[in-house]
């Protein structure tokens, strides 16, 4: 089990839980895991979220190996211009 932080604007959609734990290898089972545990949140995951393991947010996708012991913060994706 890895455990993952929620950001703030993802909690709601997790029933309030600032952390989860869900079974996963890669950012890809992650977010797959994610939506079946916490349907609510398969919307803002689809729209993007930014995925960090141990301090570094995974731009190379999500084939991404993630260890038991890994640091995983999950955060809504930034906008602007």
């Amino acid at each position: 089990m890895v455990e993952v932080a929620l950001w703030a604007g993802l909690r709601p959609f997790a029933d309030g839980q600032e952390t989860v734990a869900v079974e996963a290898r890669t950012v890809g089972e992650l977010l797959r895991n994610l939506v079946s545990k916490y349907p609510a949140l398969q919307p803002h995951i689809e729209s993007g979220v930014s995925v960090a393991v141990d301090g570094r947010i995974i731009v190379s996708g999500l084939t991404e190996t993630i260890r038991h012991d890994s640091e995983v913060v999950i955060m809504q994706r930034l906008k602007g211009g």
